[in-house]
């Protein structure tokens, strides 16, 4: 079992940035993928950025392309979301996600992971 344990989100104003951080419990084997997701009520919850475990490649949402970037330390077990330019409809729980098995193309549908944070708030003032 695997624990991921998000923070980072807060209270901000349009413009400003943010990281979120998404610590596991236990290293992610080399065939894991993890991704972050946002979630706001009434919606699905969808798909923002993904990074496979071992060779760190990345996929974003077109919405977020250009503005967030994700990253991961292999090393502290932690994958990163970086948020730029951030605007109010940027506002939402960011969750965090893992994959555990591998799989060739990064997943966007939230049933294709097996383990979720918690989630972090986001709220952006214009």
């Amino acid at each position: 079992q695997v624990q991921l344990v998000e923070s980072g989100g807060g209270l901000v104003q349009a413009g400003d940035f943010l990281r979120l951080s998404c610590a596991a419990s236990a290293g992610p084997v080399s065939t894991a993928t993890m991704a972050w997701f946002r979630q706001t009520p009434g919606k699905e919850r969808e798909f923002v950025a993904g990074i496979t475990w071992d060779s760190g490649r990345t996929n974003y949402a077109d919405a977020v392309k250009g503005r967030f970037t994700i990253s991961r330390d292999v090393t502290e077990s932690i994958v990163y979301l970086l948020i730029n330019s951030l605007k109010p409809e940027d506002t939402a729980a960011y969750y965090c996600a893992l994959r555990w098995k591998s799989i060739v193309a990064i997943p966007v549908m939230p049933d294709e992971y097996e383990y979720w944070g918690q989630g972090t708030q986001v709220t952006v003032s214009s």
